[in-house]
């Protein structure tokens, strides 16, 4: 299945999951070392609802107010708006045209990179960072993850995991069984250890 038939639907997991957040949340550590539960919000709704929604229709986002640091969070109403900008980022990566050609997910200066690379990123986002802030706070995930979701981030993760381990962007690859759902796998691949819920406040991945 191509991955932009998938868009909406792995939105639609991240959106769940932060209108899950309560108050508080916020100040909870996550999986991720150096982002609490707040900081991941925001790189949530920096990467896949200002940065992805801007690299799908391959030009700079009209908003020069939200850069990355500005706290999403502080904003009333503020998972409802990245509800809205979720789902428009999702309906850009849905169409054939975002997938084409290069384009730029880190802005000015930051080099164009294949399309298709980028959108497997804006995908990862919502569903690895989406299982990040889950469990952080309490939530299921694995059960909204259906398989052909799980089959694509597999896929795109197993393509890059070495060189995003490289780069510092996963930590070291966690071993799961091979036996394992695909979902779980991938979250290995990608330097998770998928009991962290039950493990809470062991710092795993990056």
């Amino acid at each position: 299945m191509e991955p932009r038939s998938l868009m909406v639907r792995a939105s639609a997991v991240a959106v769940d999951i932060v209108r899950g957040v309560r108050d508080g949340d916020l100040e909870s550590p996550t999986p991720c070392t150096e982002l609490n539960v707040r900081a991941l919000v925001n790189h949530l709704a920096y990467w896949t609802g200002v940065r992805g929604h801007a690299a799908g229709l391959k030009q700079a986002p009209h908003d020069d107010r939200f850069v990355d640091g500005f706290d999403f969070t502080g904003v009333a109403g503020w998972a409802d708006a990245y509800a809205s900008r979720s789902a428009a980022t999702a309906l850009v990566w849905s169409e054939p045209e975002a997938w084409a050609g290069e384009t730029a997910l880190t802005g000015a200066g930051g080099g164009s990179m294949p399309a298709r690379f980028v959108g497997g990123i804006v995908l990862g986002e919502w569903l690895v960072h989406g299982w990040d802030l889950a469990v952080a706070t309490g939530q299921q995930v694995a059960v909204d993850v259906d398989d052909e979701l799980a089959s694509a981030l597999y896929e795109d993760i197993a393509g890059k995991a070495e060189m995003a381990r490289r780069y510092g962007v996963f930590g070291p690859e966690v071993q799961v069984p091979a036996d394992a759902p695909l979902f779980e796998r991938a979250l290995g691949l990608a330097g998770r250890d998928p009991s962290w819920r039950r493990q809470r406040g062991r710092p795993v991945g990056s």
